[in-house]
């Protein structure tokens, strides 16, 4: 979701000088990971946990990130915290203000880590998951599509022709939604992510007036939805929602409701469009900035799976979240972290952790065990849709070699990020050559 580029803030250079969420700080994130890494590899924040009197604490080292993500009892997730607060109401979820249709769905799909884990080798996992190879010829034809728009012209703003419509053409096939509606579906999705791109602090919080209309537009996606999934349950399709709306949940002993549907959708397009684009894009810029890399490539396609995963760990698409709490004391790097704290795992720092990588700032083709990094979290809960995006991700690779020679900076590039936790180049212009090859 391209935002308004900030560039107030300067490179950090000391400790005092770090601020991963201040306006700006899309930046200069990498320095400051260097800096915490020596310096500070857990970081206080006073007064910023869930509530007033609990502190928060931005975790750096793989380690440490990878033990809080794959133990859910230590480490609950904050949105079960939520779950639990909304039983106790004694209310249905529909009834709560400010509740989007995932959370929702969350409160009777997958409360628990035994449902989590059925929700996703039930409902997804077909789908977005391992299943993610039926795609493969869907996703070859956006991605010849898009090429074919802008392969005479020798130049490209490759974020607005390629890297953003990909996702969006793919996972409105997934679903089922016509591709023609793919401009009214990007509003939506851009409501989806609000918080994460136009939040302030490690919480992503929107003003009053921001969650008002984001709930305002998030409306017409529901009823846009629920209109789509009665469709379908007359009549089924080759897509997600028509298999949602036909499987029986074996998890629960029954098929989904209206509502469940609608958060399984809204969960999809969440974590289905903004992290491959940033993916890609930020590909091609570690292509264009290591000359060679791209006829490397073409000779020998074995290592496209080799740069993706490095492509990933060097500049992770989301670099972090506060999404765990701590259940008891703890003690991370020699800091003392209460029960009750908030922990934002800063997972594009753990990519490049020393410690965890030999020269963890080199993208190297050949490095062992190359998925054992967090770009997609891990444990529990990784990213369910993991393998769909390594799929595009490839196929889009395996294209873009096979119908261009090169790819190189074009002018008028610079360099900025939008604003929030994502790491979403604004726009990226690129010269290449066509090789003559069409199809």
């Amino acid at each position: 979701m391209p935002g308004t580029a900030q560039n107030q803030a300067a490179c950090p250079k000391t400790l005092d000088d770090v601020d991963l969420f201040g306006a700006g700080a899309q930046e200069h994130w990498y320095a400051a990971y260097d800096i915490l890494h020596r310096e500070a590899p857990v970081l206080r924040i006073a007064g910023e946990g869930l509530t007033p009197d609990k502190d928060a604490f931005i975790l750096t080292k793989h380690e440490d990130i990878s033990r809080v993500v794959k133990d859910w009892d230590r480490f609950p997730p904050t949105l079960s915290l939520l779950v639990r607060q909304i039983e106790a109401a004694g209310k249905l979820p529909q009834e709560m203000p400010d509740l989007d249709a995932m959370i929702i769905s969350i409160c009777s799909l997958r409360p628990t880590p035994e449902l989590w884990r059925a929700h996703r080798q039930e409902l997804t996992d077909p789908w977005v998951g391992p299943g993610a190879k039926r795609h493969e010829k869907m996703i070859t034809d956006h991605v010849n599509f898009l090429i074919d728009r802008w392969i005479n012209k020798g130049e490209v703003d490759f974020v607005r022709e390629f890297a953003r419509p990909l996702p969006q053409r793919t996972m409105a096939s997934v679903l089922g939604f016509p591709i023609e509606d793919i401009p009214q579906l990007e509003i939506w999705g851009n409501a989806q992510v609000m918080s994460y791109v136009h939040g302030c602090g490690h919480n992503n919080k929107l003003t009053a007036d921001q969650t008002r209309e984001k709930f305002r537009l998030l409306d017409g996606f529901s009823d846009y939805v629920r209109g789509k999934t009665r469709e379908k349950r007359a009549s089924p399709q080759d897509d997600m929602i028509s298999f949602l709306t036909q499987v029986h949940y074996q998890a629960l002993d029954r098929k989904l409701t209206d509502d469940e549907i609608n958060g399984v959708v809204y969960a999809m397009v969440i974590g289905g469009l903004e992290t491959t684009q940033y993916a890609i894009a930020e590909q091609a810029q570690l292509i264009c900035d290591r000359p060679g890399l791209f006829r490397k490539l073409q000779a020998d396609r074995g290592l496209i799976r080799s740069f993706i995963e490095e492509g990933m760990r060097l500049r992770s698409p989301t670099q972090g979240l506060s999404t765990r709490i701590t259940s008891q004391d703890e003690v991370f790097q020699g800091v003392d972290v209460p029960a009750g704290s908030s922990l934002h795992l800063r997972w594009a720092a753990a990519n490049i952790d020393p410690e965890e990588f030999e020269e963890p700032q080199e993208l190297k083709l050949d490095r062992k065990a190359v998925t054992r990094h967090l770009a997609f979290s891990a444990g529990p809960r990784v990213c369910p849709g993991a393998g769909l995006s390594r799929l595009e991700q490839t196929i889009a690779w395996n294209r873009l070699l096979d119908r261009l020679e090169n790819i190189e900076y074009a002018a008028d590039n610079d360099f900025l990020h939008q604003p929030g936790i994502m790491l979403g180049t604004n726009r990226l212009n690129l010269k290449f050559t066509a090789n003559g090859k069409q199809s």
